[in-house]
C-alpha cells in the first residue's frame, strides 16, 4: 500500500490561511482608518457650518443692537417733542388765564398799594409788596378773596419800612390762582358724579 505524505499541504493550507486573516486585519485597518478620517471630516465641516452660523447671528445681533439703540434715540425725541407740544399747549391754555390774571390785578390792588413783585408757581401765587397802612394791606386781601380769579389770601409778614416816605409797609402774602378750566371741568363733572351715586343707590335694595 502506497505511503502518501499529507505534511505540505496542510502547511500550505496553514499558510494561506495566515495570508488571509492578515489580508482582513489590513482591510479592516484601512476601513477604521478611512471611517476616522470621513468622522473627522465630517465633524469638521459640521463645525465650519455651526462656526458660520454664529457668525452670522453675532452679525445680526449686533445690527439689532444698533436698530434697538436708534429706536431708544428715536424714543427718547419722541417723549422730549411730547413735552415741548405740552408745554406749548399748556402756555397756549394759560395765557388767556395769565391775561385774565394782571387784568384783575388791577382791579383788585387798592390806593396806597403796589406789587414789588409776583412769583407763580402752579396754582399758588406769591406778592411782596408796599403799602401805605395795614389797612390797605387788610384791604388788598378782602379784594382777592372776593375776586372769581383769585383765593384763600394768606399774610406771610408784614413790617415797617422807615426809609420809604410814600409806602411804610412791607408785606409779603400768598393766595391762588383760580383756573376757569378746572373750574368749568368740575361744574361739568359734578352732575355727572351725582347722577352716578344717584342711580347706585337706587339699585340697592
Amino acid at each position: 500500500m502506497a505511503k502518501i505524505n499529507l505534511l505540505p499541504w496542510r502547511q500550505e493550507r496553514r499558510k494561506e490561511q495566515q495570508r488571509q486573516f492578515f489580508t482582513l486585519i489590513g482591510l479592516s485597518a484601512v476601513l477604521v482608518v478611512v471611517l476616522v478620517l470621513f468622522t473627522y471630516g465630517e465633524f469638521s465641516r459640521q463645525i465650519s457650518h455651526q462656526q458660520q452660523r454664529n457668525e452670522y447671528l453675532n452679525k445680526y445681533v449686533i445690527q439689532l443692537k444698533d436698530q434697538i439703540k436708534e429706536v431708544d434715540g428715536l424714543e427718547e425725541i419722541k417723549s422730549l417733542m411730547v413735552k415741548r407740544i405740552d408745554a406749548i399747549q399748556d402756555l397756549q391754555r394759560s395765557r388767556p388765564d395769565m391775561v385774565h390774571l394782571f387784568d384783575e390785578l388791577v382791579r383788585i390792588i387798592p390806593e396806597g398799594v403796589h406789587l414789588i413783585t409776583l412769583k407763580q408757581s402752579g396754582g399758588n401765587l406769591d406778592f411782596v409788596g408796599m403799602a401805605q397802612s395795614n389797612s390797605r394791606v387788610a384791604t388788598f386781601m378782602r379784594n382777592i378773596d372776593a375776586s372769581a380769579w383769585f383765593s384763600d389770601a394768606q399774610l406771610i409778614s408784614i413790617e415797617e419800612e422807615a426809609k420809604s416816605k410814600d409806602a411804610a409797609i412791607k408785606f409779603t402774602l400768598k393766595a391762588k390762582h383760580v383756573n376757569k378750566a378746572e373750574l368749568a371741568a368740575k361744574e361739568v363733572k359734578k352732575p355727572v358724579e351725582a347722577s352716578a351715586t344717584k342711580r347706585a343707590a337706587e339699585k340697592k335694595p
